[in-house]
């Protein structure tokens, strides 16, 4: 039997505080009270409104309609309005057809889950289904009209609730989501640069040349991840009021990802250079292991924290391209060298084009 390790209430809590403080952690709180804001008020008004007995569409469209953004909001409150009117009109002619009962439930949400593959539907997924399903298993049709204007009634004031709420209760720009996982992936990229020089001055079976491979993947889904909040900012500027005062930044972010991109892979590439040569035996000349590894070491810094120039080592890396030229080394080493040291330059040339691109910090 397997045992947990066993992890302090202290600590535990001590991780949460930490996480709470966070940007992404802030915004997903806001968002969490922003959706129960809605859910209730629209709750309220819908029971409020005689004639509404069953107004229990309202809480639960206007939960699902608020998102992360105002242009989100009011997009997928267009797409949630059509197929809730979908899922009213397709319990009402099932029922009408074969009346209130399980087989019109079944077959109700067989075709509501047919028409969620639709193009224009297929973010909403299952709601033409589960809309029709409430509404059958709420009772309201009982062999007469069912009242499809309450039913719209109620998915109107879900939606409008939602769309008021979200614009009202702070909306977000989420930029600084973004800045965060940007800096994140920045201080991951400087780490394994960092943890691959200090290996690299211990002997060759010490060496994790394969673990560098596979930390340089997962921070390309670290960046995957950065794109997906590069495009929320940009998109949570859009129809937001704050977002005349305060512009997204989100533009500056993404030509920061594309370059980190490609130091990623240049980064990859060494590693697996490192690892062919130790597979090979290959015994580096002092004359450039020494003065490589500092290098990697010191850009590693540099990537780290991406405001810190870069002027020295571009010209320290081209000094030793210039004189390991005029050594006489062995000719099998010289590809590699020059591979590792063109790798390198191009790494420098990414973080100083981030600390270029990089977008004012707030």
């Amino acid at each position: 039997m397997r045992y947990l390790p066993h992890v302090s209430p202290s600590a535990v809590a001590s991780r949460l505080r930490e996480r709470a403080r966070t940007p992404g952690w802030k915004a997903d709180g806001m968002q969490m009270v922003k959706a129960a804001v809605a859910a209730v008020v629209a709750w309220l008004l819908a029971s409020r409104i005689p004639g509404l007995e069953q107004a229990f569409l309202a809480p639960w469209i206007a939960l699902l309609t608020v998102h992360a953004t105002v242009h989100r909001t009011i997009w997928r409150g267009a797409q949630t309005v059509l197929a809730t009117v979908l899922g009213v009109v397709l319990a009402a002619g099932v029922v009408g057809m074969v009346g209130a009962s399980a087989l019109a439930l079944g077959v109700a949400v067989l075709v509501g889950l047919l028409l969620a593959r639709l193009g224009v539907l297929h973010a909403e997924g299952i709601t033409v289904a589960t809309t029709a399903l409430f509404v059958i298993t709420a009772g309201y049709a009982t062999g007469g009209q069912p009242p499809l204007i309450d039913r719209l009634a109620e998915t109107g004031i879900g939606v409008g609730v939602a769309l008021l709420v979200n614009v009202v209760v702070v909306p977000p720009l989420n930029d600084r989501s973004a800045q965060e996982q940007v800096d994140h992936v920045n201080r991951r990229l400087g780490e394994l640069m960092q943890d691959m020089a200090y290996e690299m001055r211990t002997p060759w079976e010490s060496q994790s040349e394969q673990d560098w491979i596979e930390r340089s993947r997962s921070i390309d889904s670290d960046i995957q991840r950065a794109w997906s909040l590069v495009r929320l900012a940009s998109e949570s500027a859009t129809w937001n009021p704050r977002g005349r005062r305060h512009p997204s930044q989100a533009q500056g972010y993404a030509e920061v990802l594309v370059r980190l991109e490609e130091g990623v892979a240049h980064v990859r590439s060494m590693a697996r250079q490192v690892r062919e040569s130790s597979r090979s035996a290959q015994q580096w000349e002092p004359v450039f292991a020494e003065r490589f590894v500092d290098l990697l070491d010191r850009t590693g810094e540099a990537v780290a924290d991406p405001d810190a120039g870069v002027a020295d080592l571009r010209q320290e890396v081209d000094a030793l391209a210039v004189e390991l030229s005029g050594e006489d080394l062995p000719g099998m080493l010289w590809p590699l060298y020059g591979a590792l040291i063109a790798n390198l330059r191009i790494v420098i040339t990414v973080v100083d084009d981030v600390a270029t691109a990089r977008p004012v910090r707030t």
